[in-house]
């Protein structure tokens, strides 16, 4: 019985011992439909208006929802505020897809900024959009977070109030103009050329 029980208690921290060893497992992501839709987020930009990167400003302001009771946001600390692509600009392009598993969302992927929230006071950032901001269609979306920095609340300008930013190509209007001037020159110089040789042919 002896050797049972030693065997056994063998056994017993063997397997302990594997367990400590082996990676613990990941943690489960914050889902988005699992979170209460609690803040009013509104933007200066119109549903289907055009802003220009690196030239126009974007007003973003986020309140607690008249709907939720008081004293609902007493565990919020910080605001996390992004620009999301629209569903029109996700198409066919698996690395701007949104994901319920907000760990797994590929489409808020430009930070505005994060800060303090002041519980009972509405928030406000003016932000000038960054000259990297592809061309698309965007909306707003903005996480109440608590003092882990995990998500506990949301709200969104869209997508169906999504607005436009025309992006920066790298090609200026001095470019343009001057491949304009090379090319009306090319073309003069060639037809030049050709009278010259039709000419040298006919003496």
């Amino acid at each position: 019985m002896a050797r049972q029980g030693g065997a056994v208690s063998l056994s017993l921290l063997l397997a302990l011992l594997l367990g400590a060893c082996l990676p613990a497992p990941a943690a489960a992501g914050v889902h988005l439909s699992a979170l209460p839709k609690a803040l009013a987020v509104t933007a200066s930009a119109k549903p289907g208006q055009v802003l220009h990167a690196g030239v126009d400003m974007l007003t973003v302001t986020w309140s607690l929802n008249t709907t939720e009771p008081a004293g609902a946001d007493a565990a919020y600390k910080n605001v996390k505020v992004s620009l999301c692509y629209a569903p029109a600009s996700q198409k066919d392009r698996g690395w701007r897809k949104s994901n319920d598993d907000l760990s797994k969302d590929k489409s808020c992927q430009f930070k505005l900024t994060q800060q303090a929230y002041a519980a009972g006071a509405p928030g406000s950032f003016e932000y000038l959009v960054a000259r990297d901001i592809p061309t698309g269609s965007y909306y707003v979306r903005a996480y109440a977070l608590d003092a882990s920095g995990t998500q506990v609340a949301y709200g969104q300008t869209g997508p169906a109030a999504a607005f436009d930013v025309a992006g920066i190509t790298g090609i200026h209007a001095s470019i343009k103009v001057a491949a304009g001037v090379f090319s009306a020159f090319s073309v003069a110089a060639l037809a030049f050329f050709f009278v010259v040789e039709n000419r040298k042919k006919n003496k």
